[in-house]
């Protein structure tokens, strides 16, 4: 928050203008180059949001000629990035890597396989590793969504063209999305990404709030942060991989029900209904973080019980 406050101080609410043509301020750079420090890439790129940064990066490495192979759970920024991209789309059945290779031998040719690593309703994640050995042998780019990536995994992408797509707002409590990967990659996303070019550029507050918060994730007290987020979601749900843990209900009239019972108890538990979900999958959407206590999470289990 100080360093929002000082951004503000310094530069104004707004960027005024689009990053190229009067936009740019030092914050915007330094948060960049954090953040390509962060995730061992030589480069990242900001984004207003982490939509546009999808939208961006699928309509700049897609298009006629190229094929989209798409994991059927990917979040709806990735979905509308592949509808922009004008390319041939085929979406593939959840985390299977067979179907992925038997479509990147079907068809050889410029490819492109965009998956979350951990998806957005369900918490579970994508075989990345699996993913990037695929594309390194068939010659294909993977876009890498690590939006609801809190815990990890932080996977080996060496030897596969990569993009890594990511948010301010999940890991970092700010606002703005970012794209990380080869310096050519990124000098491409400059030059024809439109949702980079055509747009003004993120708040100064904005940017100084992430950059400060990314600053924290990686000290001590944010690698302590980090294990106790993970002491939560094994107490909520062990063995879960991430700090989204779904409950399925189905209906969605009890879903709501619910939502309604755990929030007079005092915990905000999303329900979740279509379209964010398929029809017959409604559900409540627990998210955890690093402030909730023990007792807390205890509450949580018995409430659900009760409430389901």
């Amino acid at each position: 928050m100080a360093a929002a406050h000082a951004a503000l101080d310094r530069w104004g609410a707004g960027a005024g203008a689009a990053r190229l043509v009067a936009g740019s301020r030092p914050v915007h750079g330094e948060l960049e180059a954090a953040l390509a420090g962060w995730k061992g890439e030589p480069a990242a790129l900001l984004f207003p949001t982490g939509y546009t940064a999808n939208l961006g990066v699928l309509a700049t490495f897609a298009g006629a000629g190229v094929r989209v192979l798409s994991d059927e759970r990917n979040h709806a920024s990735i979905v509308d990035g592949c509808r922009l991209s004008r390319a041939e789309v085929c979406v593939y059945r959840h985390r299977d890597l067979d179907q992925v290779d038997d479509l990147l031998r079907s068809a050889p040719g410029r490819t492109v396989v965009v998956t979350d690593s951990v998806f957005s309703m369900d918490g579970d994640v994508a075989p990345v590793e699996a993913l990037a050995t695929l594309c390194t042998d068939h010659g294909a780019l993977l876009v890498l969504d690590e939006a609801h990536a809190v815990l990890g995994p932080d996977p080996d992408l060496d030897g596969a063209d990569h993009l890594r797509v990511g948010t301010l707002s999940k890991y970092l409590g700010a606002m703005g999305g970012f794209v990380a990967g080869p310096q050519r990659f990124v000098d491409l996303l400059v030059n024809r990404a439109r949702p980079f070019i055509f747009t003004t550029a993120s708040s100064p507050a904005d940017a100084g709030a992430g950059l400060a918060a990314l600053d924290i994730l990686r000290s001590k007290e944010g690698d302590e942060l980090v294990a106790r987020l993970r002491a939560n979601v094994g107490l909520l749900a062990p063995g879960h991989p991430s700090p989204i843990v779904p409950i399925v209900i189905g209906d969605e009239d009890a879903t709501v029900a619910a939502s309604a019972a755990l929030r007079e108890r005092g915990f905000h538990v999303p329900a979740i209904r279509p379209p964010s979900v398929a029809p017959g999958t409604s559900r409540l959407r627990i998210s955890v973080s690093a402030l909730h206590t023990p007792d807390q999470i205890r509450a949580l289990v018995h409430g659900v019980a009760d409430a389901t």
